[in-house]
């Protein structure tokens, strides 16, 4: 059934090369589980080359009707009582994406590339959709397409106040949603050297007090969410040292890494931190808008 998107409805891209098939596996998996519907959005203008080459007639919008043809039956083959709409549309991938990202729960995109050196190989069309998206954005690749096939999901909390419940809404939600624990890591900035000496094994000693008042942050973070979703089983995780391979390390053994993305008014939507994560994850990432 072609549509426009349903508030609430878990958006996935469909693009009509390989990229797509994890992202609306994992799209339909998602909507399943928390009963919503799937809307699957295909651009023919932002139809990649190849899709175009292949295509017997050329012509890209009977291309693009193919395409949501097969992804449709795709989902509905997995699931078969899922709602599922279509929407094929001229206006830019990145364009699209973003204003339907305004009533959706989640929009979900594949990514390129499975190589455990490369990780993922993001397209300009993710990139700009990650950094502009106004809901989560979960970035999937090929071996990737099982949601939460692993025993908990990983978020790292940045912000302990009012800022990062959005994040932790996603996280919970989703832990709550697939029967899955929850391990929630915040990483302490390593001390500033200044006039203390290493100790035996080469590391500077922190101050208990300020490692103390982290964790007691993370803690009084949690504790209305522990309340509000008491199946949930959490682990608090601190760590000391830099985010990006404390969190890669966490997110090892992880279905999901859930992570925040400022508002940014630079050309460069996504911060460093972020790209980071994004392109060496090992499991599929949840981007959190405004944490």
């Amino acid at each position: 059934m072609s549509g426009s998107v349903v508030s609430g409805s878990v958006v996935v891209g469909v693009d009509g090369t390989g990229n797509s098939v994890p992202a609306v596996r994992w799209g339909a998996t998602e909507a399943a589980a928390r009963d919503l519907p799937l809307h699957l959005v295909h651009s023919w203008r932002s139809q990649p080359p190849s899709v175009r080459v292949t295509h017997r007639a050329g012509d890209s919008e009977c291309c693009g009707a193919e395409v949501l043809h097969a992804a449709e039956a795709a989902a509905r083959a997995a699931y078969p009582g899922i709602a599922v709409t279509t929407e094929q549309v001229s206006e830019d991938a990145v364009a699209a994406l973003t204003e339907r990202s305004g009533q959706a729960s989640m929009l979900v995109l594949g990514s390129r590339g499975h190589s455990a050196i490369n990780g993922f190989l993001l397209g300009s069309v993710s990139l700009h959709v990650l950094g502009s998206a106004g809901c989560p954005v979960v970035t999937v690749r090929e071996e990737q397409a099982v949601a939460y096939a692993e025993p908990e999901i990983v978020v790292g909390v940045r912000n302990t106040g009012v800022a990062g419940e959005p994040l932790l809404d996603f996280g919970f939600t989703a832990a709550d949603t697939h029967h899955t624990g929850l391990r929630a890591v915040r990483v302490r900035q390593p001390p500033d050297i200044g006039g203390l000496a290493p100790d035996a094994a080469g590391l500077v000693p922190e101050d208990p007090e300020l490692v103390l008042g982290e964790q007691k942050a993370l803690t009084d973070a949690l504790r209305s969410w522990r309340r509000k979703f008491p199946e949930v089983e959490v682990i608090e995780h601190m760590e000391s040292g830099r985010v990006v391979p404390a969190l890669l390390t966490a997110a090892s053994q992880a279905g999901l890494l859930v992570i925040g993305r400022g508002v940014r008014r630079s050309p460069m939507l996504l911060g460093p931190v972020v790209l980071a994560l994004l392109h060496h994850s090992p499991c599929p990432v949840a981007i959190v808008p405004g944490v």
